[in-house]
């Protein structure tokens, strides 16, 4: 009987390292580390150092980052490129002390240059210039895969270090947040139609233009591609990758216009007042598709269509986060 590996799970209470607790529980994995940030303060080295030599668990799930849309990026770039840093920085030199062989990084497609070629694949990284709205989160995840990297390539072969980066699309689903102003483009829009509905709002308001395209994954699909890559054996793993481009796309492989997105929340939610677009707001990047066919290429697929992940998010959203919304 084999035995089931030690898995920590950082930011468990997140919307993706909940869905990877939940794809793990679904597999059998019982043996599952979790501290909230009030028991364990990533940013504190000597913390990180204290709890990965008392744990020393086998995998590492690096799902936990200080997040936010574009409001939140650009109000508080000194704290998105400082904290996710240090969070990366700690869990992962931690863990290698700690003997951990087996970690995974969640990343982000903000990675990939502003005007990168559409679908963006792996080897656009490092190409052109960052969009400047998230450009200080966008170098901690870039830091962040070169981190896992550079461990790979120092200490695979005299200490067995298999460090792997996956680059998300924008998530959505159970336990987003819903922040007025700092959460992303679909749990906002699933509240700003929301309350419209509930006040008899004539009409709603989406910032910008309506026309920027963007690639939308729900997060269970994304806890599902976490699970499958950090499983793949070494070698099949090593077939798709190279040392210095080690990280896999995931994404569904369609992308929508905020336009058709508004209108798709709208009907979901039952708003029936008109969508007016406020052209003074950024845009952001015109487009972001990713190419994921290495990943599919290994046997993942996503599962949940956009159409049936929104009312999932939009059920969620009624059910577990509207009334703490309401006191944000």
């Amino acid at each position: 009987m084999s035995v089931k590996p030690k898995i920590y799970v950082a930011g468990h209470r997140g919307m993706v390292g909940s869905a990877i607790v939940r794809a793990l529980q679904a597999q059998g994995q019982d043996n599952i580390v979790r501290r909230t940030h009030a028991e364990l303060d990533l940013t504190d080295q000597a913390a990180v150092r204290a709890f990965m030599q008392i744990e020393r668990p086998d995998q590492v799930y690096l799902a936990a980052a200080r997040v936010g849309g574009i409001h939140a990026n650009n109000t508080y770039p000194a704290d998105f490129i400082y904290d996710n840093l240090m969070i990366e920085a700690n869990v992962i030199h931690e863990a290698f002390k700690a003997g951990v062989k087996q970690l995974l990084l969640l990343g982000s497609s903000c990675i990939y240059p502003k005007l990168a070629p559409q679908p963006m694949t792996e080897s656009a990284l490092l190409t052109g210039t960052l969009e400047p709205t998230n450009e200080p989160y966008a170098i901690a995840k870039i830091a962040g895969i070169k981190l896992c990297e550079s461990y790979n390539r120092q200490y695979n072969a005299s200490h067995g270090v298999d460090y792997r980066s996956v680059m998300p699309t924008n998530l959505y689903g159970p336990g987003d947040n819903y922040h007025p102003e700092n959460s992303h483009v679909i749990p906002a829009m699933l509240r700003r139609f929301h309350e419209a509905r509930e006040n008899n709002a004539p009409s709603v308001a989406i910032w910008g233009t309506g026309t920027p395209r963007r690639e939308f994954l729900y997060v269970d699909d994304m806890a599902s591609a976490s699970v499958h890559v950090m499983n793949l054996d070494r070698a099949t793993y090593g077939l798709h990758t190279s040392p210095m481009q080690s990280h896999l796309n995931v994404g569904c492989g369609d992308d929508i216009t905020i336009a058709a997105l508004a209108q798709a929340v709208s009907d979901v939610v039952g708003y029936r007042g008109e969508i007016v677009y406020d052209t003074s707001k950024p845009d952001g990047t015109p487009r972001k598709l990713m190419d994921s066919t290495r990943l599919t290429s290994l046997g993942w697929r996503p599962n949940v269509s956009l159409t049936d992940g929104l009312r999932l998010a939009y059920d969620d959203f009624v059910r577990h986060a509207y009334v703490g919304a309401k006191a944000n």
